[in-house]
């Protein structure tokens, strides 16, 4: 327990969307549960489904990918993904102009995008402030 934030951090390993099922079905169960789903294909893969089950068993989930929260999910913040395919292009370009790989520096994200369901937030009674709405990148509604 992270008492601060009074969190409990709880891992639950996923292979398959039966797993998902069974472990938001278990945070469904705890007071005041939630989701923080890490960078997974599998989530991605299946970010319909897992946005399904969300609804059903009213879990909020907060993740990396925005497509998850434009399926259903509450909330995501992340590295803007058309913002790194941009940087790979030039990367590629570079290469491809015969600069070597392993000379190229390396770069990371320096955008991020913040994304906010309110028909999500909505359908689990939850409101959210105005504060973060203003900074949202994105506001569905």
């Amino acid at each position: 327990m992270l008492p601060r934030y009074r969190l409990q951090p709880i891992n639950l390993p996923i292979h398959d969307l039966a797993d998902i099922e069974r472990a938001i079905a278990s945070l469904a169960e705890q007071p005041n549960g939630g989701v923080l789903f890490p960078p997974d294909v599998t989530i991605f893969a299946h970010r319909a489904q897992v946005s399904a089950l969300l609804a059903r068993y009213r879990v909020p989930a907060i993740s990396i990918y925005s497509a998850l929260t434009a399926a259903g999910g509450l909330v995501s913040y992340g590295p803007d993904r058309t913002a790194i395919f941009r940087q790979s292009a030039s990367y590629v370009d570079r290469i491809l102009r015969g600069e070597k790989p392993g000379d190229l520096p390396f770069q990371q994200p320096t955008m991020y995008r913040l994304v906010i369901n309110l028909k999500a937030a909505k359908a689990l009674d939850l409101t959210v402030p105005d504060t973060l709405l203003v900074a949202a990148d994105e506001v569905i509604e």
